[in-house]
């Protein structure tokens, strides 16, 4: 598990691909630290498993479903990287539950300056849009971020000065890719949803979607 606080931007060293897979090496120096072989570090967003450690470098294995996913595949020798490792146990949690499994990827539309933070704009397909919401929290290439707006084809985030210092997000022009992860609470009562409706449509009788009851039952 991940919080969305990147600790620090690495740069892609080589990129190995393979028929549909490949191997990935990305040069760090924190992210290494207390880190081992097996150990998840989240690149861009994405969890990856080290496989091979160097004095500055890491290597991981990407998979096809990764690479079809997510942004790792447009990755170029020397590109810059959002790093993170997974969260100690105890660790502070800075940002928001961040799982490393990406939903999909945006594209951003549109960078506004706004005094001293910058507005992004980013467009995305209408099923992660779907569990995104005003002042809630969605993760943009590993970066935990509030969402300041939505619309029906897209949605804001307000970047302060520390944040595009802190990470990749404003390097980034109009028309790149961002990899996003929807707050995992949001799918987790979809889900719930999902299976509320289902259980109504099949009973004899009428029944409400969602009760308090239910909820309580399930954990919320």
């Amino acid at each position: 598990m991940f919080t969305g606080i990147v600790e620090e931007v690495g740069s892609v060293r080589t990129v190995l691909p393979g028929a549909r897979a490949g191997k990935i090496c990305i040069a760090a120096r924190k992210v290494l630290e207390g880190t081992r072989v097996g150990d998840s570090i989240a690149v861009n967003g994405v969890c990856l498993t080290v496989v091979q450690l160097a004095e500055d470098s890491f290597t991981a294995d990407v998979m096809p479903e990764t690479l079809a996913k997510t942004n790792l595949g447009a990755l170029k020798p020397g590109s810059a990287v959002d790093l993170e490792r997974a969260m100690a146990v105890n660790g502070r949690f800075g940002g928001h539950i961040v799982s490393g499994h990406i939903d999909g990827v945006g594209t951003i539309v549109e960078m506004r300056p706004e005094q001293n933070a910058v507005w992004v704009r980013i467009a995305t397909s209408p099923q992660i849009l779907g569990l995104i919401v005003e002042k809630g929290s969605i993760a943009i290439d590993g970066i935990s971020l509030t969402v300041a707006g939505v619309s029906q084809g897209d949605f804001q985030v307000s970047v302060i000065p520390h944040t595009g210092q802190e990470t990749i997000l404003l390097g980034k022009k109009q028309g790149e890719s961002v990899n996003l992860e929807n707050d995992i609470v949001g799918k987790y009562v979809q889900k719930l949803l999902v299976n509320a409706t289902g259980q109504a449509q099949q009973a004899s009788e009428p029944q409400s979607r969602l009760t308090m009851e239910f909820l309580e039952a399930n954990g919320f």
